[in-house]
Parts: C-alpha cells; structure tokens; sequence
C-alpha cells in the first residue's frame, strides 16, 4: 500500500523526516517495505530552464526547421535547431538543456549536443506534451514575457517533491488502509517515542447540507451480503477533469485521475479508508438500489468492458431492473459516470468482508475497494466518508446535494468491550509500563477508556480494529505503540538440561524417512485443508466427524482432513495425467476429527482430535527399468512388505500384532493390522477399489497403506537394542504342503503355529501358492517352519513330534489337509 508523505502531513505535520518517519512506522507494525521519490512531473525537469529565443532564422537546408539563438541564463547562449511552426525571436520558451531527460510514451531519451542537417544543436525548445504538461505537441510552449530566463523549470512550473512510503499492510491491520488510519498511529507513536505532540487533522465536514430534497432513494439490502448502505443524489454536476491538487495526490500513490466525480471517490478512499462508488443517477431505473444476489450463469459487464459470468453469490448493486455494480469490488459498464452524466447517486456501503474475498478472488479481481473490504472496513464511517464526498463534489463539480442521506443500517455493530487488567498487561509484557503512558497511547488510538481503577481498566474499541477483540489483542497494540525496544532483557542466561522424551518422535520419522527413500519413494507435503465433496455421502470418513473452517475461502479449503488419502490420490492423478505412471509416495501429516456428541463445554482436546498418519501410495513398476532383471508392477505383497519392514524397522513386536480383513469402500481387498492388547488400529492397507480410482480419473492398479503413527510409537520397545551371541546349535526347516479353503489366509496358519509351539518355532513362511481345477474352492500353500533349540541340537524324533502337533493344529482349527 502507497502511502504519501506529503499528504500525511496534511493531517499530521510532524518535523519528523519522511525516513524516520518510516522507521517509526515499521517498529510499531506497519512495515515500510521502502521509500521512492516522486516528483508532480516526472523527473523533476531537472536541467530545464526558462529561455528567451534571440535570433530565429530558416535553416538553409530546410524548409521547416529553424535555426535559433537562446539566452538560458548566465550569459549561456545556446544554438538549438527547432521545428515548431510558432517558433519566433522574442519569445519566452522552455529549454531541455544537454543531459535533460525528456519523457513520453515509449520511455525517456536524454538530450545531446548533435547536429541537424548540418547546424549545431545544443538542446531543445519544448511543447506542452514534451513537459508532461498537457497532450498538445502541435507547437512549442510559449511563455508569458514577464518569465526570467534561467529560471529553472523545476521553480518555474512549481514542481512538488514527495517520498511515497510502501507499506507492506498486513490482513488483520484493517484500520490502516488510509492516509488518517496511518496518521492516527503516527500521532501515537510520536507522543510516545519521541515526545512530539501533534493533532490528527481530520478535515470537518459540518458544512454538510442538503440543498433542496427533489429526489428520493429506496434502498433494500440483503443483510448476509451488506451490513450498511448509505447513499445520496447530487444533480447537476459538471464531470471534467480534477485541479491540478487533486491530480497530483492520487498520481504520488498510483491511480490514474479520470475525472473530477471518480477522482473524489478515489480520493476520499484513499484519504479514510471507505471506498465509494457513484452511479449516474439518470440510468438507476426506478430509482431504487438493491443489493442482493443473482442467479448463477448470469452474466454482467463491468467498467473494463469485460463480460463476466456470475457464480450466484456475489452482492450486486441492482436498479430495479439490472444490476449496475459487484458491490464492493468493480463497477458496472452501463451505470458508470461519463462526460454526459449531470446527476449522481453516490454510494458509501459496508460489505460482508467474506463475501468480497470469495467473489474477488473467483473473478480475478483485486481492486482498492476489495482490498479494504476484505480486511474489514469500517462499518461506522459511512455517513462521513458520504459527507465528504458530497462536498467536495460540489466544490470541484457544482451540483446540488438533492436528496437525504439514506442510511439503511438494519443491526449496529458496536465497538468490542475488552477489560484488561494491568497484572496481565505486566505479565504479558514482561515489564511494568507507567499507566499514564498506557492510557495516553489507548487516546491517541482513539480506544476509549470507558471506565478505570487501581487494577486495570476497560476499554471500547472503535469498530475499524476488526482484530482487536481480546486482552492480549489490546495488550499488543499498547506494546506497539509504547515501543518493542524499550522491552528489558536480563542479561542474565538461565540453561537446564534438555530432556528429550523417548522416543525421539523427530528421530524416529527422519529414520523412516531415509528407508522409505532409500527404497525409491518420494515424500510429498499436502494442504490440510480439503474438498468437502471428498467426505459427502462417504461411509469411512463422515463429514459430521469432518473439523469445519469458519469463514472458508471456498469448498477447495472448508475441512480439515480426516485422512491423507484423497491428498495422495490429487498426486498420483496429477502425475499419471503427465504421463509419470510408475510412482511410489509417502506422506507424514496429522489428520483431525471432531469428536460427536461431545458437548460444546469440554476442553478442546477432547472435543477434537489431531493424529499423525504414515499414508504410502504405490502404481505402476516397483523399479526402474535396467537390463539387470525384468521389471515387475508393484502390488499388494509389495506394498504390505514395506509396511512390515517399516514396524520391523523401528522394532515393533510383531507378535502384538493381529491381522483382520480390511471393511472399507475405498479398499476393493485388504487388511488391518491391529494391536492385540488394546485393540487399537496400527495400520490398514489394501487395493484401491474402483470407485475411489474413478472419482480421481485414475485407470492403473493402484495400492494404499496407512499407518497410525501416534499408535506405531506408543508400541515402540522402551529398552535399547541388546546383542547377543549366535546360537552354535543349527535351525532346521521342515516344509508342509497344506490344502485350505480360500478364505483362510497365511496369517491364520501363522498364528496357529506359533500358538502350538512358542519355544523352539523361530520363523514360518509361505514360499509357494497354487489354485487350480483339481481344487475347486481350496488352494494349496507351501510353508516353511523354521526350528531352533538355543542349548543343543534338535533330533528327528522332536522335530517330528513338533511337525505332528502343528498339522494336528492346521487340520482342527483351519480345516487343513496335507497335500
């Protein structure tokens, strides 16, 4: 944001310098980004002077130019080939001297001693266009015979210096988005940090009258979409370009003048904050002003001659038949103010700031008066901004103020109550401020004191701090103003030991981190803000249990997620789309749920709920081509290996792990790891099903796994690994060919096993699978059972005594048969 020293001390006329100025702004929150030098004509006409044109004769090989001799001052005559038409001796000019830089359309050129068809020139004689002066170039500027030559142009022409400060505004600083919000915190800054008092000098508008009442304004609002609208009409004004004052002020910030009726707006804008808007009354059909939405698809053409289609729930400023503006953002082609528009109606309005931001940011538009509205204008400075305007309308217009203010204001916002107590302010802070100081910096931030004691005080706060809600918002703004430097520090250092609980939570992640990246996934980082479409109609993740953003920017960023599984789906579409289809991701990110029927009275981590997840996403081939072997795709065995791989990692007891079948929709086959002794999920993982692939326009196989990271840690060993010796007895392998029913997985067989023989059963795997048409409704596994005795070397009489136990086992609880 542009703000304009010059015309910050129109209201504060401090002595400061526009530097300290910006160094007094940016310690008390306002951060002067930088500071530019501007000047009312660019460039200053530095080395121009006023000349007097003494001799002006043909030039001999033209039939247009002219040779001259002009007095610049200083007794410096200079020879300047000229062609204006109405160039003659006598006259007083402008002269761009060697050096001077002349300025126009394309750019700049810097003048240069050269010569013309052979003749000596040491400079030019300048038009009106070639000062920035005016659009004439049909001839040279003459001046009145009383111009003293060598009188520099910068003198001459009155040409005002000025230092733009750029400050880097932030969202909740609402109340400095104008030239009086940044005074109003410069006239506190200076009585308190540099014990300069200086009044806020905010212009009066008690002249305000209406002039005769021949007009009348019905004004309806939508009270979700505007809060306050307040208008009048103005007949009988004259729209032509703005003085030279006005002109200037808006040029130092940036804007464009128009006219005298835009330039006002624009001025009083920039002046206080309140963006305005006048319409050309002749074209408000049936004299009515309606704010309100449109049905979505209708289209409308604003200033820029752009046809834009509405969503449906933008504020549009409608006549009684059309809409004439997007409240609060841009105006419409059809209503707007032209040479020929003699009667005005001129809007200070108070929008939904929501409501702004999301038809802004949908229609691409960022305008002065969206940037203001979105933050939070001022609802309570709508009749004086009106008022202002008006007058300056007709002063610089003419005019006739012609109707009442109307003033549609259904529910006041009033100004927040804070009570502060000065043990808290102490504490906050860290030291004690004098309380007199307090209460002259909450003046001069025009807070109100509304009552006071030994112990605190309370305080009323004008309704443009829109953050300024609570004791410690109140607590900063003190702070700011009082000075950060002035903050004691002890030069005391106090150290303690830092424990760090084990486990070492960063640790462990980083490790499995480098696992998985060393086995060719990549990490990737997602928004925790998610689609609401994702969680509608959805039997695993119900969006009653989904945590809801107040005041969303759209439905893309209204929930926080309850898992990360669409955020990798987004990735894994987005790649395959560009034609990656072998990808292999990881993502570590909490996830948050509310919990239901928890009443509102609980404390928020019971009402809520925030867990870290571990989600590995897998399509395509496992590697990457290479002549050293055939690539294979990856599946569900590659994937539940990894999964193992990351628990046997980080030394989790797979003997407290159980294994279930997987009931999910977005699975089409899996399971669930689970912790035996507190039946808690650990991990759950499968085959994405055809639905969840299709809602991501995704046609490859592709393979989910997710880990409950809080749970995975909570199962981590307490004791540090221990090495022991290998054993010198041998292990012995016996190997079983079993026929199952299909339903009976691996992880049965395996948990029988180990049921029958705890001691000297070291390791069970399944090495071979085979289906065919002689086992209609079975399979057959091979499994391999490893044994082992720690204190001497097993003999075939225990071995086989073990082996007749566990296909006993097989046969009575799976129903297995030895092949």
């Amino acid at each position: 944001m542009k703000i304009s020293y010059n015309w910050l001390r129109e209201y504060v006329p401090t002595t400061q310098s526009a530097e300290n100025v910006a160094k007094l702004l940016t310690f008390s929150g306002l951060e002067v980004e930088g500071l530019e030098k501007v000047e009312s004509i660019k460039g200053g006409l530095d080395k121009y002077f006023v000349g007097h044109v003494l001799t002006c004769e043909a030039h001999p090989n033209s039939d247009h130019l002219h040779i001259t001799t002009v007095d610049v001052g200083e007794g410096r005559i200079l020879n300047i080939v000229c062609g204006a038409p109405n160039i003659a001796a006598g006259q007083k000019v402008v002269v761009a001297t060697v050096g001077a830089v002349v300025y126009d359309e394309e750019g700049s050129f810097t003048i240069k001693k050269s010569k013309l068809r052979g003749a000596e020139s040491e400079g030019m004689i300048c038009s009106e266009k070639e000062l920035q002066l005016g659009n004439n170039h049909d001839g040279i500027l003459v001046l009145p015979a009383e111009a003293k030559e060598g009188t520099p142009a910068k003198e001459y022409f009155n040409i005002k210096e000025d230092t733009i400060l750029e400050i880097g505004l932030t969202a909740n600083r609402s109340d400095a988005t104008s030239h009086l919000g940044v005074g109003r915190d410069l006239v506190a800054i200076l009585a308190s940090q540099v014990k300069e008092q200086q009044p806020l000098n905010i212009p009066s508008v008690e002249a305000f009258k209406v002039d005769e009442v021949t007009e009348q304004v019905s004004i309806n609002i939508d009270t979700n979409l505007c809060g306050r609208y307040s208008g009048l009409v103005i007949k009988g004004v004259e729209v032509k370009e703005s003085p030279a004052w006005l002109k200037e002020h808006l040029n130092a910030i940036g804007i464009r003048p128009i006219n005298n009726i835009v330039d006002i707006t624009n001025f009083v804008l920039m002046e206080t904050g309140q963006p305005l808007h006048a319409f050309d009354w002749d074209k408000v059909d049936g004299k009515s002003i309606n704010v309100k939405t449109l049905d979505k698809g209708t289209k409308f053409v604003t200033l820029d001659g752009i046809e834009r289609e509405l969503n449906g729930k933008e504020a549009l400023v409608c006549s009684a038949t059309q809409p004439m503006c997007l409240g609060g953002i841009f105006g419409g082609k059809d209503s707007g103010i032209t040479e020929q528009t003699t009667n005005i109606f001129v809007e200070s309005a108070y929008f939904n700031p929501v409501v702004i931001r999301k038809a802004a940011r949908f229609h691409g538009l960022q305008t002065d008066a969206s940037f203001r509205y979105e933050r939070g204008a001022d609802p309570n400075i709508t009749i004086y901004a009106l008022k202002r305007a008006a007058l300056l309308i007709k002063e610089l217009a003419g005019g006739k103020i012609s109707s009442e203010i109307n003033d549609v204001y259904p529910t006041e916002i009033k100004r927040a109550r804070i009570e502060l107590s000065y043990s808290y302010l102490d504490t906050l802070i860290g030291q004690t401020i004098e309380r007199g100081e307090i209460e002259n910096i909450l003046n001069g931030l025009n807070i109100e004191i509304e009552s006071k004691n030994e112990e605190g005080l309370v305080a009323l706060i004008p309704t443009n701090k829109v953050d300024v809600t609570r004791p410690c918002d109140l607590a900063e703004e003190i702070l700011r103003i009082y000075g950060y430097d002035k903050i004691n520090f002890s030069e005391q250092i106090r150290s303690s030991v830092n424990y760090i609980q084990k486990p070492d939570r960063e640790k462990v992640q980083n490790t499995i981190t480098s696992y998985l990246a060393d086995n060719g996934f990549n990490e990737t980082m997602n928004n925790s803000l998610t689609k609401v479409a994702y969680y509608e109609d959805n039997k695993d993740f119900p969006i009653e249990k989904s945590v809801q953003i107040i005041n969303a920017l759209s439905k893309d960023l209204a929930l926080m997620r309850q898992t990360l599984l669409y955020g990798g789906l987004e990735v894994l579409s987005y790649n395959i789309n560009r034609k990656v289809s072998d990808i292999k991701i990881f993502e570590f990110g909490n996830c948050y749920e509310k919990s239901l029927n928890c009443p509102d009275d609980q404390p928020v981590d019971k009402r809520y709920k925030e867990e870290k997840h571990l989600s590995m996403l897998t399509t395509g081939k496992a590697a990457q081509e290479s002549w050293q072997g055939k690539q294979q795709d990856t599946d569900f065995f590659y994937l539940k290996n990894m999964v193992m791989n990351v628990l046997r990692r980080l030394r989790v007891n797979e003997d407290k792990l159980e294994i279930k079948e997987a009931e999910a929709d977005y699975l089409q086959q899996g399971i669930v790891i689970i912790n035996k002794e507190n039946k808690k999920q650990v991990a759950i993982l499968g085959i994405l099903s055809q639905k969840v692939k299709k809602a991501f326009d995704i046609k490859q196989n592709g393979f989910y796994a997710d880990l409950n990271w809080n749970t995975v840690l909570k199962m981590l060993p307490k004791k540090e690994v221990t090495y022991e010796n290998i054993s010198k007895f041998p292990e012995v392998r016996r190997d079983l060919a079993l026929v199952l029913d299909e339903q009976v997985s691996f992880a049965e067989i395996e948990k029988v096993a180990f049921e029958v023989e705890k001691k000297l059963l070291k390791k069970v795997n399944l090495f071979d699978e085979y289906r065919g048409m002689n086992l209609a409704g079975k399979k057959q596994y091979a499994v391999s059972f490893i044994l082992q005795d720690e204190q001497r070397t097993l003999n075939d009489k225990q071995i086989d005594a073990i082996m007749d136990k566990l296909l006993k086992a097989f046969e009575t609880k799976l129903g297995a048969k030895l092949r």
